[in-house]
């Protein structure tokens, strides 16, 4: 064994080594070696010192001989620091309550401290001669009971008086030298105010920093702080009282791209202090942690990541790296290759760490120059000799390097900003907002620079705080480049300037922007593309994070991801108990939104068809129903069995899968379930998740619904039961449905209640059951002349409902219009398709039209022609909602169209759409 620690601590402690049991070292076996310790009348200190030699003994040959996993050497480093603080503030307790009496707060209970373990410490992933990095906090203030049977008021001490001698005692016991050295380093350096601020400070002064000086570089720091001891105290509420005002802290509600500045200038300092300590000293430069492309940069690396999304995806909030990067791969914030190959850097360079720190147990992290300790860390690595250990540690660190360049290189450096630079030293400095007031100067494009010269005058642009204004100029510099290369139109800047200046005092969709030039440039190009998209930007800021997705173009929506994902999002919620209605609200607003944009983004650069946004929407709407419904089931009072037996009909768009964007739901609710309150718990249960659906909060809301489809409309029960409904569509009883009622069960369908795994799988119980009350009504024997009397009726009525100028031709309402293809096929299904069951399956209207051709129901070319038709129709009605612009054209513009259509009116009804027959 070439550790020279081991050879030394075999030689000091041969007769205690055997104390410690076989095998790796959990906190029961080290607790019980301790108390062997003490009962050969060592005192605790010596005992918890002798301890920790006896381990580090073990751990090396752990490593080094029997190749234990990393987490392994690392829980147990972690599991010896818990057990040391315990024990150390049992024993400062004691000796404070004897002198003190107890710590009291002012309601009369004993005060207390927590002792949290932030870094390696908090993660669980203490190296082998680490410092521990610790803050202490109290829960109140108050003063301790005085000494008993002393006279009243006697050694008598404030709360946080105790709790500082209590620190201090807990820093002697487990960090000061000895013969048998120490247990651990202690640095309180973290606490509020750093080296000039108090040992312990209260859970109150605590949340008065955080709100008032806390600084960027803390909530990095704080990330993976935790509660380590005393062990009396881990698993109580208190606890919680500290996480609620820690969480807040770190993990913004908002994606926090201003850190970025911070974690910058946090590694500059962190480079800088690690060259001047290898200045003139080439050897200092192989430090594995702080070097570049070294442990700390992929700790920078995942912190960042974790601080800028961690408030609006809590699965993200975890402390250990290697967990965190597995979530942020599974969150798709890199690419999976990217955080695997950062897990093995990781993975090997912690490993080196380790080696160097047992050649001599000191906290060093440079590669040690001696030829034989750097061929006994190889070979103890795997590698056959140095130059293959050297090789691959040098991969290992550009992999980081390029990495962390990626994330942290800066961003787009803007030329047009050169120009604006303020005055140099000894000139006049310009007024405020001077600097703003030149950028119109930066382009000949007139409207563009008309509205800025309008908009920089704004006082509330004058008014902008230096770094807001500073920031503000360095994206519309950009901005105006592009715009001057031809890169992004006028009018796509003219609407950024409206979005800018709505969310001027959001500086932190700025910051996204300057962090990520690809981003805004596709923002730029998606605002001049229509004024849909721009308005849902304006409502919903934080989507456009999105934009930085490099694989956005190619993806689909997939409704197993989101649910996964929203799940493991209410779990990270629950851990910290803040699984509350208003967060899960939160949850589905910003997961649909994000999910409602990617799929607007990849509709206006053409990625998809109209059809598949169509589909894609609709199934982002299952989806959202089954996630709700799931969750508001536990909440309704007296849910009487672990899954609610309510079946989600959903009819119009939402049934035939052709949903746009902002499309209400036209629902109805069934349920099957004999329970004798069934009734009324499964009314409370679609009140609940009607409200949690529609609720507008400060997220937006989800969806409008629409439940006028229920049997007896308006009037009729919100919810009923499966054999009502089906006596009601089956013509059953004095109470039975309308023929228009059976046209929309022709675009009928249950949410599947659950997901299916794959395409071939069996439909649910309850969708079987409402495919057979479907098969029975839309195969029903009907008259075919009274049916067709019916629906032109109808159709009359809607006309009439919605009238067209003069002139104009709707492409939803007038003849030969969209309504009229509906129309249409509803009756060619309602008539033929109990002797043609092609017809039965919710296809869509194009694919129905196709078949019923097929099936000898209309002309040859009739039904394709008409199909094609509605396609082109649906296809300008997207358009034109999509920039808010009217349905209506001149007739002329889609004269093929409307004559396709109304061919196919002609054959079904016999006559001339918009005439009754």
């Amino acid at each position: 064994m070439h550790s020279r620690l081991v050879q030394r601590l075999r030689r000091r402690y041969a007769d205690e080594l055997p104390l410690l049991p076989p095998g790796t070292p959990d906190a029961a076996a080290m607790a019980a070696t301790l108390q062997r310790l003490r009962a050969r009348g060592h005192a605790t200190g010596a005992a918890l010192r002798i301890l920790r030699q006896l381990v580090m003994e073990r751990l090396v040959v752990l490593d080094c001989e029997q190749g234990a996993p990393l987490a392994t050497v690392t829980g147990v480093v972690t599991a010896l620091a818990e057990l040391a603080l315990d024990v150390a503030c049992t024993e400062a307790f004691e000796q404070l309550d004897a002198r003190h009496g107890a710590p009291l707060t002012a309601a009369g209970e004993r005060a207390q401290l927590w002792v949290v373990g932030m870094g390696k410490l908090g993660a669980r992933e203490l190296n082998v001669s680490s410092d521990v990095d610790l803050i202490y906090i109290y829960d109140a203030d108050g003063e301790t009971a005085g000494r008993a049977g002393d006279a009243e008021g006697a050694g008598r001490i404030s709360v946080q008086e105790y709790f500082t001698r209590a620190v201090r005692l807990v820093s002697t016991l487990i960090g000061d030298v000895t013969e048998h050295g120490f247990v651990f380093r202690v640095d309180l350096a973290l606490r509020p105010n750093g080296n000039s601020g108090a040992p312990a400070s209260s859970l109150a002064a605590l949340a008065e920093y955080m709100r008032v000086q806390g600084r960027e570089w803390e909530r990095f720091a704080w990330l993976k702080s935790r509660v380590v001891a005393p062990r009396a105290v881990l698993a109580g509420g208190p606890v919680l009282a500290l996480r609620s005002v820690v969480q807040p802290f770190v993990f913004r509600q908002y994606l926090d791209y201003s850190v970025f500045d911070a974690l910058r200038e946090l590694h500059r300092q962190v480079r800088e202090h690690a060259n001047k300590r290898s200045a003139g000293r080439p050897a200092r430069a192989s430090d594995v942690k702080l070097s570049r492309g070294g442990i700390r940069e992929i700790e920078f690396i995942v912190q960042l990541l974790q601080v800028v999304r961690g408030g609006q995806y809590p699965e993200l909030r975890t402390r250990p790296t290697l967990d965190a990067l597995e979530r942020i791969a599974r969150a798709g914030l890199m690419p999976a290759e990217a955080t695997q190959a950062l897990a093995r850097a990781y993975v090997f360079l912690r490993r080196v760490e380790h080696r160097i720190q047992y050649l001599d147990d000191q906290q060093t992290h440079l590669l040690p120059t001696h030829d034989e300790d750097l061929l006994w860390l190889a070979r103890t690595m795997g590698y056959p000799d140095l130059f293959a250990f050297l090789g691959e540690f040098d991969t290992h660190r550009e992999t980081v390097a390029e990495q962390f360049d990626q994330l942290l290189g800066g961003p787009e450096p803007c030329k047009a900003c050169n120009r604006l630079k303020p005055a140099p030293a000894g000139q006049a400095a310009p007024d405020e907002g001077a600097d703003l007031a030149r950028l119109p100067a930066l382009t000949e494009h007139a409207a563009v620079r008309a509205e800025l010269q309008r908009w920089c005058a704004l006082p509330h642009v004058q008014g902008l705080r230096e770094d807001a204004r500073q920031r503000l100029l360095r994206v519309m510099g950009l901005t105006l480049q592009w715009l001057n290369a031809g890169r992004v139109s006028d009018t796509a800047v003219l609407r950024f300037l409206e979005w800018v200046d709505a969310l001027r005092r959001r500086q932190n969709y700025l910051a996204l922007l300057l962090e990520r030039p690809a981003a805004h440039e596709r923002l730029l190009r998606l605002l001049g593309t229509a004024r849909w998209p721009a308005r849902y930007l304006m409502r919903h800021p934080g989507v456009i994070d999105e934009l930085a997705n490099p694989e956005l173009l190619a993806g689909r929506f997939d409704a197993a991801t989101l649910e996964r994902e929203l799940h493991e999002r209410r779990s990270a919620l629950a851990r910290g108990g803040e699984d509350d209605e208003e967060n899960l609200l939160a949850l589905l607003r910003r997961a649909h939104h994000a999910e409602v944009f990617r799929t607007l983004v990849r509709d206006v650069e053409r990625s998809i068809t109209v059809e598949q946004v169509a589909d894609d929407l609709s199934a982002l709407a299952d989806a959202i129903l089954r996630v709700s419904l799931r969750w508001c089931w536990p909440l309704v009072r007296h849910h009487h069995r672990a899954t609610p037996q309510l079946g989600v009909i959903g009819y119009g768009k939402l049934g035939g899968k052709e949903l746009g964007y902002g499309s209400d739901l036209d629902l109805v609710f069934v349920y099957d379930d004999e329970h004798e309150q069934a009734a009324e718990i499964y009314a409370a249960l679609v009140r609940k998740l009607i409200t949690w659906l529609t609720l507008k909060t400060g997220d937006g809301d989800l969806y409008e619904i629409d439940t006028a489809l229920r049997p007896n409309g308006g009037s009729g029960l919100l919810v009923t039961s499966f054999g009502a409904y089906a006596d009601y569509q089956q013509q059953r009883g004095s109470n039975t449905a309308w023929t228009w009622e059976h046209q929309a069960m022709t675009r009928a369908r249950m949410v599947p209640p659950e997901l299916p795994s794959d395409s071939s799988a069996a439909p649910s119980p309850m969708e079987q059951r409402f495919n057979a009350i479907r098969h029975a009504v839309i195969t029903a024997p009907r008259d075919h002349a009274a049916l067709r009397t019916e629906i032109v009726a109808m159709r009359e009525r809607m006309r009439g409902a919605h009238p067209v100028p003069a002139g104009q031709f709707d492409v939803k309402h007038s003849p030969g219009g969209m309504i009229d293809a509906e129309f249409a096929t509803q009756y060619l299904v309602l008539a033929h398709a109990g002797e043609h069951p092609e017809l039965e399956p919710n296809l869509g209207n194009i694919a129905l039209l196709a078949r019923a051709e097929a099936a000898g129901l209309l002309p040859a070319g009739v039904g394709q022609a008409s199909a094609d038709a509605y396609r082109s129709l649906r296809h300008v009605q997207h358009l034109a909602r999509l920039d808010e612009q009217p349905t209506q054209v001149p007739p002329e513009t889609l004269a093929s169209e409307r004559a396709a259509i109304g061919a196919l009116w002609q054959a079904v009804f016999g006559a001339a759409a918009g005439t009754s027959s």
